[in-house]
C-alpha cells in the first residue's frame, strides 16, 4: 500500500442520512491519515455512498463504478468501496457484477469503516451487510459545513410502506441514548456550530426501543422529550428535525416546538398521497383527514410555520380521481416546498410485484401537473416574506454572486443578501426581504445601531 499519497474520495447519493454517514466515514479516513481528494481519479480509496430510493440513482452508481473498475486494472492499489443502501440491497450480487470491488458495506456499518478497511488491506474482499447493533459515534465527522451539522438520533425504520426499500436496507429502529446525543451536540456547540438537524428515517419513532416509562405510564423517551433535553445546549441557536411520519406526529410535539425558542418553525412531514385508498395500499397508517388535522394544528400554534412534504404520483392502481385528491390536498394546504416523485418499483418491496403498474406516460404527466401546482402554491406562500425582516443564519458565500452571502430563515427559506462571508459566517443577521421567489429570497441586512 502506497503511503506517500493516501488520498480518498467519497461521492454521496441520496438523503440527509447518507450525507451524515459520508461525513462520519470521511472523519474515520482522516483519522487513519488519508486526505480528501476532490477528483476521484486522483484518489487511492474511492467510496460511493449509494441510494436505492429511485432506479436512476442505482444506474448512476453502476456507471461511476464502471470507470473506476477500469482504472483498477491499471492501478491495482486502488481500493473501491460501495457503501449505503444499494450495497445493503445488492450485497454479494454487487461483487458478481463488479468483481473489482474491495468492500461492500451497508449503512449500519458506517462506523466500522476502519476495521473493515484493515481487513481489505490484509488482502480480503469484504461484504458487510449483516444486521448489527449500532456502533456509537466515537469518530469526529469531517463535516461539510462549519455552521450547521447533522446529528443522527435514530437509525433504521420499522414501518412497512409497500413502496419503500428503507427497512430492508437500513434495518430496524435503533435509537441512540439521549445522553449520547446531548454529548455530541455539546461538542458541536463548543466547536462553534450554530444549528443542528436531528435526523432519523422516521424521527417521530425516536425512543420507542429505549427502556423506561414515566409515572403516568407514558413512555419517557420520545422525540418531544429529547427536544426538551437538548434544547439548552450552549452555543446552539437553532434546532431542526427530520423526517416526520404523520402516524406519530403528536400535539405534544407541536406544543414543544412552539414553546422551545430554538426549535425552528419548519416541519417536513411527507403525506405521499392525498387519497385514502392509495394511502391504505401504501400501508401508511393514516388518512388524508388526519394529515390535514396535523397541518391545521401546527398552523394554529405557529401560523407562519413552513411545511414541506414528499409525495408520490403514479402509485400502482392510482386512478385519475385518486390523483386529483392529491392535487386537492396540495391546493388546500399550500406547501412551502414539496419533493415529488413518480413511483418507481424497488426490488424486494410488495408494490413492485403488483399487476396494476401505471405507464411511464401517465406517471410523467401526473408528475408535471403536480409540480406545476406546487410551484404556483410555493410562489404564493413566499409572498408573505415581502418587506418583512427575517433572521438569517449565514452559512456560505453565494457561489453565483460573490458579493452576496447566503443562509436560511428559521422557516428554512434560502436567502441571499450583500455581505462579506469572512465577517458574517455563522452569524445570525436581521435581513429585510426585498425580492421574493417561489423557493428563495433576497434582502438587505438591517444592522442595529450600536448603542454607546
Amino acid at each position: 500500500m502506497k503511503t506517500n499519497s493516501r488520498r480518498y474520495h467519497i461521492t454521496t447519493f441520496g438523503c440527509q442520512m447518507n450525507k451524515a454517514d459520508s461525513e462520519r466515514m470521511a472523519g474515520i479516513l482522516e483519522d487513519m491519515g488519508w486526505q480528501w481528494s476532490e477528483d476521484p481519479n486522483q484518489a487511492d480509496v474511492v467510496l460511493y455512498n449509494t441510494c436505492t430510493i429511485r432506479d436512476n440513482a442505482e444506474q448512476k452508481v453502476y456507471s461511476y463504478l464502471g470507470k473506476q473498475a477500469k482504472r483498477k486494472h491499471e492501478q491495482p492499489d486502488l481500493t473501491l468501496i460501495v457503501a449505503g443502501c444499494v450495497a445493503q440491497q445488492e450485497g454479494e450480487q454487487l461483487l458478481r457484477r463488479v468483481p473489482e470491488l474491495d468492500l461492500v458495506m451497508g449503512p449500519q456499518h458506517a462506523n466500522r469503516l476502519q476495521d473493515l478497511l484493515e481487513q481489505v488491506f490484509a488482502g480480503n474482499q469484504i461484504v458487510a451487510t449483516e444486521p448489527i447493533h449500532i456502533v456509537e459515534d466515537i469518530t469526529k465527522p469531517r463535516r461539510d459545513s462549519k455552521v450547521t451539522a447533522w446529528v443522527n438520533v435514530i437509525y433504521g425504520c420499522n414501518e412497512r410502506c409497500t413502496y419503500c426499500v428503507v427497512p430492508n436496507v437500513r434495518g430496524t429502529e435503533q435509537s441512540r441514548t439521549p445522553e449520547a446525543i446531548r454529548t455530541e451536540i455539546e461538542e458541536l456547540g463548543r466547536q462553534g456550530y450554530k444549528e443542528i438537524t436531528l435526523l432519523g428515517q422516521n424521527i417521530d419513532a425516536y425512543g420507542r426501543d429505549l427502556p423506561g416509562t414515566t409515572e403516568s405510564g407514558r413512555h419517557q423517551h420520545t422525540l418531544t422529550d429529547l427536544l426538551y433535553f437538548v434544547h439548552d445546549v450552549p452555543g446552539i441557536e437553532r434546532i431542526r428535525f427530520a423526517t416526520s411520519h404523520p402516524r406519530y406526529f403528536t400535539e405534544r410535539l407541536i406544543r414543544a416546538c412552539y414553546e422551545l425558542p430554538k426549535v425552528c418553525e419548519h416541519f417536513h412531514i411527507p403525506f405521499q398521497s392525498g387519497d385514502n385508498e392509495v394511502l391504505k395500499a401504501m400501508a401508511r397508517g393514516y388518512t388524508q383527514e388526519k394529515y390535514r388535522r396535523i397541518i391545521d394544528k401546527i398552523r394554529e400554534y405557529m401560523p407562519d410555520a413552513a411545511i414541506s412534504a414528499d409525495a408520490i404520483v403514479g402509485f400502482p392502481g392510482e386512478t385519475e380521481a385518486q390523483f386529483e385528491n392529491t392535487l386537492k390536498l396540495v391546493a388546500d394546504l399550500g406547501f412551502d416546498r414539496l419533493n415529488t416523485a413518480a413511483y418507481s418499483p424497488r426490488p424486494g418491496t410488495p408494490a413492485a410485484l403488483w399487476e396494476n403498474q401505471l405507464s411511464e406516460e401517465v406517471k410523467s404527466d401526473r408528475l408535471q401537473r403536480l409540480n406545476h401546482l406546487v410551484a404556483v402554491k410555493a410562489a404564493t406562500r413566499s409572498q408573505r416574506y415581502a418587506g418583512r425582516i427575517e433572521e438569517i443564519l449565514v452559512e456560505d458565500q453565494n457561489p453565483k454572486d460573490t458579493s452576496q452571502v447566503m443562509g436560511r430563515t428559521r422557516t428554512n427559506h434560502l436567502t441571499f443578501f450583500p455581505g462579506n462571508i469572512d465577517e458574517l459566517k455563522g452569524k445570525l443577521i436581521q435581513v429585510k426581504i426585498t425580492e421574493v421567489r417561489a423557493f428563495s429570497l433576497t434582502g438587505e441586512p438591517v444592522y442595529a445601531p450600536v448603542l454607546a
